[in-house]
């Protein structure tokens, strides 16, 4: 099984750490990498160019996920990473779907489809 490295945004600490803990306790979850907003994340995924998926809140200060979404899929380096976005507002599935997003998840995120969205988009 291959192992996957995630970026995990969102502007909410405790919602990256719970994010965080989740994930590492998939056995194909090798890295997790945090940013706190969409300019951060594109920082990290310049420094980090193997990251397998992106998890992507909307609602965040500097950059929202919709222009992180706008900038990513504009790129030709990045345009291939999925993305799914977390977000508590269901008015913004659509946005962010129409933006480039592979799928949205409604938060509180239950570990269970997490897991089930990550591979779907990951499995090789």
């Amino acid at each position: 099984m291959k192992k996957i490295k995630v970026l995990a945004v969102d502007d909410d600490f405790i919602n990256l750490k719970l994010l965080k803990s989740m994930l590492m306790k998939s056995d194909n979850i090798e890295e997790v990498y945090e940013a706190k907003n969409g300019a951060e994340a594109l920082n990290v995924l310049k420094e980090h160019n193997d990251i397998d998926i992106i998890l992507l809140d909307i609602i965040m200060p500097v950059m929202n996920g919709i222009e992180m979404l706008k900038i990513l899929r504009s790129d030709t380096n990045l345009k291939q990473i999925p993305v799914i976005v977390l977000s508590t507002d269901e008015t913004k599935r659509v946005e962010a779907l129409d933006s480039g997003a592979n799928d949205f998840i409604n938060k509180p995120i239950r570990e269970q489809i997490l897991k089930e969205k990550i591979n779907q988009y990951t499995a090789t």
